[in-house]
């Protein structure tokens, strides 16, 4: 992949509001913009996030429903979760494989990182591509708010669903399928 251009941050002058929710915290910040317009701004201030792509042997790939508060709808994604201090961005994703999923992988594939909210949202989000899965035993806990079913779709699956609009899916396991299918030759 060819480097991501060079950041070209913005002047903070005050912070005039915030609040902590969980790992997020949300700003209101008055900023000076690069090309010298000033204004006030809200922002969400986010620790970052990892994604997998996970594909077995057989070439299936493993596919989350889950439930998710803010759309009180479920979805189809991939497995994904935010970076704890002190993680880097594949062992979060490591763990969240696990968690998740209930699978590990030998064979981990950089995607990339993708920006899912840049109107608002500091966020960077870290894509994989996870192979020579092994399926747990047990799978570790997870947190306490996630109800999720774990599916298993044919590519061909996935991109019929994708296609035909049937079923929600978010933008970061679309944008990361699209990655990993280019790896994959598929």
């Amino acid at each position: 992949m060819a480097p991501l251009p060079s950041p070209e941050p913005a002047r903070q002058l005050e912070t005039t509001a915030s609040l902590d929710v969980r790992k997020l915290r949300f700003e209101v910040n008055r900023m000076l913009l690069p090309m010298g317009v000033e204004g006030t701004f809200g922002m969400v201030k986010h620790p970052g996030a990892s994604l997998a792509v996970p594909v077995l042997a057989d070439g299936r790939v493993v596919v989350l429903r889950q439930y998710r508060f803010a759309v009180a709808t479920r979805l189809l994604e991939f497995p994904a979760g935010t970076l704890d201090p002190g993680e880097t961005p594949l062992s979060t994703m490591q763990r969240e494989l696990q968690e998740e999923a209930g699978y590990s992988a030998t064979r981990w594939d950089e995607l990339g990182s993708l920006l899912p909210c840049p109107g608002y949202s500091d966020e960077v989000i870290h894509l994989f591509l996870a192979r020579d899965l092994t399926e747990l035993s047990e799978r570790p806990p997870g947190d306490d708010d996630e109800d999720l079913e774990v599916v298993l779709m044919t590519p061909a699956a996935l991109d019929q669903l994708i296609a035909s609009g049937d079923e929600y899916l978010d933008a970061k396991s679309v944008t990361a399928w699209f990655r990993a299918k280019q790896v994959l030759g598929i």
